[in-house]
């Protein structure tokens, strides 16, 4: 799915990820969200009947349920409690933008980067031996685009809590070593 397209359909992701992600002026990607199991994609657009704000790309393989803009207003319409369920996530989104909004304005890259490490715990990391492996495969740039910060700023991030003992890094693979000492350095 790309941005500018006027989309037919609403999907529920069954298994997999999807990046969210839009393309500044200047041609630079900007990830604005992971989706996964149990999340909508399209549905935005099934709303209010405008094209894709965003694109959205698998970052590996993908199982989703696909239903037309009207089968999903329809079903909207029919079914109240999931009509206030998706609003409940719509206000969750929203409420996280402006969290994001917040922090690009008065954090370090340090603190953006470790709250984004910590979302990628929380979601996708798998505990071992007290230490959390981040199993989703995502780049420095797309983890740089993330935080909002330049991939050489966060380089040096990552660099400094690696010196301080809180993760260890591998090519598209992060091990969260001490979650409770980045937990205390995002505020």
């Amino acid at each position: 799915m790309h941005i500018g397209q006027v989309p037919s359909e609403v999907l529920l992701l069954l298994s997999g990820w999807v990046k969210v992600s839009a393309t500044t002026s200047a041609g630079r990607t900007v990830l604005l969200a992971l989706r996964g199991p149990g999340d909508l994609v399209g549905e935005l657009s099934a709303l209010d009947e405008e094209p894709r704000s965003a694109s959205i790309e698998a970052i590996e393989p993908v199982q989703a349920l696909a239903m037309t803009h009207e089968r999903f207003r329809a079903l909207l319409r029919e079914r109240p409690d999931t009509a206030l369920t998706l609003m409940r996530e719509l206000s969750a989104r929203l409420r996280d933008a402006d969290a994001k909004r917040i922090q690009l304005g008065t954090y370090t890259t340090v603190e953006r980067v470790g709250l984004c490490l910590l979302e990628l715990c929380e979601r996708f990391g798998q505990e071992q031996d007290g230490a959390i492996e981040i199993a989703l495969p995502l780049s420095q740039e797309e983890l740089a685009s993330w935080a909002g910060a330049s991939l050489e700023s966060v380089g040096r991030a990552l660099q400094q809590m690696r010196g301080l003992g809180w993760i260890e890094t591998r090519r598209r693979a992060i091990r969260v070593l001490d979650p409770a000492a980045l937990r205390n350095a995002t505020g």
